[in-house]
């Protein structure tokens, strides 16, 4: 394959919030939104009413290019420098943003979700279930993650 080989993607769906563009990544585990997918494309949500859980992956449309392969975790600078490709910010080489949600609703072509941390408008590029093959109990973490988990337990704010 080669390296500079274009990939073409389209839309399968759109999200729709009311949560504002500053609001999204601090209400992350609140925030329910709609994505509304397409009419071509409704009839493959046949079935996933029966899943908890969905991955969905989204075109980060407003996110600003940024050519450094290195960042500070939540954007953070306490945190150590990492390597984009190891940290779960927007500044990857592609824009593709990934969330797994709670599917609380489904209404012909709309579902209802809960904790999509994408804007208003972005587009929805693929919908898939998330089931138990998904699943990893014992998973590795850096240390400055773990502790940064623990403190938002112990602070609820």
């Amino acid at each position: 394959m080669n390296q500079s080989m274009p990939i073409s993607m389209s839309p399968i769906g759109i999200i729709q919030t009311e949560i504002g563009d500053e609001d999204v990544s601090r209400m992350r585990r609140k925030i329910v939104s709609s994505i509304t997918v397409f009419d071509e494309f409704a009839v493959a949500l046949t079935g996933i009413e029966n899943y908890s859980h969905l991955f969905v992956l989204f075109w980060m449309d407003r996110i600003k290019s940024n050519d450094s392969m290195l960042s500070y975790p939540h954007r953070d600078r306490s945190l150590p420098l990492t390597g984009v490709l190891a940290s779960r910010g927007p500044n990857h080489p592609n824009a593709i943003g990934l969330a797994v949600v709670e599917l609380m609703e489904r209404n012909a072509a709309i579902l209802t979700v809960r904790r999509l941390d994408a804007y208003d408008g972005t587009p929805v590029l693929d919908i898939k279930p998330y089931d138990h093959y998904d699943l990893f109990p014992d998973i590795q973490v850096p240390e400055w993650f773990r502790a940064r988990a623990m403190a938002r337990r112990v602070d609820p704010g």
